[in-house]
């Protein structure tokens, strides 16, 4: 099931960004063939675009020109980024509502720019040092193994042990046989002699506490009763490094799923308005995710250059509690304290809810 649901992520992702690399290919220019019919459906042109298909007339035939389909595709870079970026940042509500209201070729759209955006964030967030959750050994749980390991270290230091046990009392008996035995000398093997035999005897008491070697096999026996969740669990810890990666690249292709966790949440906060419709909450979700991965590799990198964790933590709470209230607001239309109050409820139900939510599913994702 889970490998259907990963498989159902990648066909959703790549449609996604497939439709928005389309929008942007048929408005490239290149300064190449001047046709004067459509080259894509035959159109006679009688503009620079086709009327028929709305193709571009100039086609680009080089190399470098890829470079520029791909910039186009994704963020439409002849100026429209540039309007985007600082409306995202300053004034979140003012580009929710002109995008909602038609404005829709002054920018970016919300999913190109979460798409990217996302993209970037796991990108930058991998490669720092920091978030690689210490290679997944806190996982590491698993008693059994633990046990072995432990009784196989101990065993190896109760041999060495005894081998400075042997060796001291060799050397002891050699210098007691010289014609003019060295006093200082025989009381220095005498006390390493003394300590190793302690050592010794305090190591085969440890040896003796710890479990017998069936009880792993006991423990394995029983794992043949156990329930689906704790045999998931079991090899999660087994193999901690797969499963932090199944949740990075869970992460990374479910991102998405945010959305539409969101959108009821945010109908709840206008449930009897005919003023806005869940397109209005899609755009603001949308907008809204994709500043908080902005923000993220913001904090990512500044704490990679040092800055202090509870600085950066306190900073990103700060700035998105108020980047929420100002997208709210201006969104909407709402006064300072209906904004205020509905920013609070969101806020609310985002770390009760939603990111709960998420987050169990791609718990779901990593055990399964």
């Amino acid at each position: 099931m889970a490998d259907g649901l990963e498989a159902s992520a990648d066909i959703i992702t790549a449609g996604l960004i497939g439709r928005t690399l389309d929008h942007g290919v048929g408005a490239a220019h290149a300064a190449h063939d001047h046709p004067t019919h459509c080259l894509n459906c035959g159109t006679t042109l009688i503009g620079s675009h086709c009327h028929a298909c709305g193709q571009a007339g100039h086609v680009h035939r080089t190399a470098g020109a890829i470079i520029h389909d791909i910039a186009h595709g994704v963020f439409h870079f002849e100026g429209k980024i540039w309007r985007t970026l600082p409306m995202l940042i300053g004034r979140p509500g003012k580009l929710t509502r002109r995008y909602v209201d038609g404005q829709r070729a002054s920018f970016v759209s919300p999913l190109a720019m979460f798409l990217f955006t996302v993209f970037l964030m796991f990108a930058v967030v991998a490669n720092l040092p920091g978030w690689s959750f210490g290679g997944g050994e806190f996982l590491k749980s698993d008693l059994a193994g633990g046990m072995a390991e432990t009784r196989s270290k101990v065993a190896a230091e109760r041999a060495k042990a005894q081998t400075r046990i042997t060796d001291y009392s060799r050397r002891l008996e050699n210098e007691r046989r010289e014609q003019q035995p060295d006093a200082e000398r025989i009381a220095r093997l005498e006390k390493r002699l003394g300590e190793a035999r302690e050592n010794a005897r305090d190591l085969a008491a440890a040896e003796q506490l710890l479990p017998a070697a069936g009880a792993a096999e006991g423990s394995s026996a029983r794992a043949a009763n156990e329930s689906w969740l704790d045999a998931k669990f079991r090899h999660a810890r087994e193999n901690p490094t797969l499963l932090l990666y199944k949740l990075k690249t869970s992460a990374y292709k479910f991102s998405w799923a945010l959305i539409p966790l969101s959108i009821p949440f945010l109908w709840l906060l206008f449930p009897f308005s005919r003023r806005f419709g869940l397109y209005d909450h899609a755009v603001f979700t949308t907008y809204s995710l994709t500043f908080m991965s902005l923000l993220t590799i913001t904090l990512a990198v500044l704490g990679a250059l040092g800055v202090r964790s509870w600085l950066l933590i306190t900073a990103g709470v700060l700035i998105a509690v108020v980047h929420i209230y100002k997208q709210m607001k201006g969104t909407y239309g709402l006064t300072r304290g209906s904004a205020l109050i509905r920013t609070s409820i969101l806020i609310i139900l985002i770390m009760s809810v939603i990111v709960p939510a998420f987050t169990l599913l791609l718990l779901y994702l990593g055990l399964a």
